[in-house]
């Protein structure tokens, strides 16, 4: 078990000594206590060790008050920091946290069981704060180099309005999440018990979870917008691939009352072919998942792959709600949805990706819909063995294969 590093950042050598003995006492964790007597130590020890956590005294010979907070969190703005003093000051503690403490002890109400639950939650606080963080960059960046792209091209005006749409519906949820979650661990901390504390970690990680995938379709269609999508092509076991997802797939909440079935036509023929895994998983997914999504409770999916001399054809059949005639023209289009799915969760960035990652793969993607009766997508692949490692978008030589 990899020990949890604390710095001790106490001047009186009593305390620090009782620290050390509580955190010893730990049933479930070990941990590492490296002791500094003033806030310049701390520093140094700062620079040239890792730490997982602060504990922080207010009270030291060459810093005093909150004070001592500003230099730390500077040095290490992603380490958490629990604050330790000697009074029991409300204003003081909500001020600690204001500036960038996870939490505030009382050192005469300090016992083994607080002060590890204190420092674990501490380091857990910071965790989700940090990738949250990272997340909120990350989708920054992307907002804003996708801003520079529309403003460029007139045409894309409507793509910028959907996009902006679709940033403060589909990620209003998982931070709405988050927020109350952080709320109530930080204002009922001692009240929740253990149990309940480690849903709101886990409804909090889901969350972000939810926001990184969105945040991954936002990418991934990006890339294919600016024309960088490209397919690296390596050699893959196709047959054994599909059936994974669609393991996978009945998994999934959604999935269990479907009836789900995968067969294989001469696969064979497969043998030596070459494809880009990442597009691969991205088209026959979404698919397959769509597919499973939009059928009723029993509805049967089947998944076939039909392997050709030239081609490998993927088709996935649904008795599903069906796509109106009227919006199949615009399907593929980024944002677009159905109006007969407007009460189903999406974001209509899911086809749009498909037929990005089929045209990078240098294929095609067909559809056939009756309202009420299903839906059939068919997707040709050209079938590859051992050209190179790259193939451009739509590959002007495969038609001499």
């Amino acid at each position: 078990m990899t020990p949890v590093k604390v710095l001790l950042i106490e001047d009186n050598l009593a305390e620090a000594r009782l620290m050390r003995e509580l955190l010893k006492e730990s049933p479930v964790k070990q941990f590492e206590l490296v002791h500094a007597q003033r806030l310049q130590e701390a520093l140094d020890r700062l620079q040239e060790n890792c730490f997982d956590v602060v504990l922080l005294d207010l009270t030291l010979p060459d810093s005093a008050g909150l004070g001592s907070l500003i230099p730390l969190l500077k040095a290490v703005p992603s380490l958490p920091i629990v604050v330790l003093t000697n009074t029991n000051d409300d204003d003081l503690a909500l001020e600690a946290v204001r500036q960038g403490a996870q939490d505030y002890l009382v050192k005469r109400q300090v016992n083994s069981g607080v002060l590890i639950r204190s420092l674990c939650y501490a380091i857990e606080r910071k965790q989700v704060a940090e990738a949250l963080k990272t997340v909120n960059q990350a989708l920054e960046v992307s907002v804003q180099e996708r801003t520079a792209e529309l403003v460029k091209a007139k045409e894309m005006n409507q793509f910028k309005s959907d996009f902006a749409s679709i940033l403060s519906h589909d990620f209003r949820s998982p931070l709405t999440t988050i927020l109350l979650a952080t709320g109530l661990l930080q204002n009922n901390d001692q009240k929740l018990s253990q149990e309940k504390k480690f849903a709101h970690f886990q409804l909090i990680r889901s969350a972000i979870n939810d926001m990184a995938r969105l945040l991954d379709e936002f990418l991934l269609l990006s890339q294919a917008e600016a024309g960088k999508l490209k397919c690296k092509l390596i050699p893959m076991e196709l047959e054994q691939f599909c059936n994974k997802l669609v393991e996978e797939a009945k998994l999934s909440t959604n999935a269990k009352d479907s009836i789900l079935t995968f067969r294989c036509h001469h696969c064979d023929r497969l043998h030596g072919s070459v494809w880009d895994e990442s597009l691969l998983k991205h088209i026959l997914s979404n698919l397959l998942n769509n597919a499973i999504k939009y059928s009723p409770a029993g509805g049967q999916v089947q998944f076939e792959l039909i392997v050709e001399e030239k081609t490998a054809i993927f088709r996935f059949q649904d008795q599903g709600i069906g796509i109106p005639q009227a919006d199949q023209a615009q399907l593929f289009q980024p944002f677009f949805r159905a109006h007969n799915a407007e009460k189903i969760p999406g974001t209509g960035l899911g086809l749009a990706i498909v037929k990005k990652c089929v045209t990078a793969h240098s294929g095609e993607i067909t559809l056939e819909s009756t309202v009420g009766m299903g839906t059939t997508f068919t997707v040709t692949l050209p079938l590859i063995k051992g050209i190179g490692d790259v193939c451009p978008v739509f590959m002007q030589s495969i038609e001499q294969l």
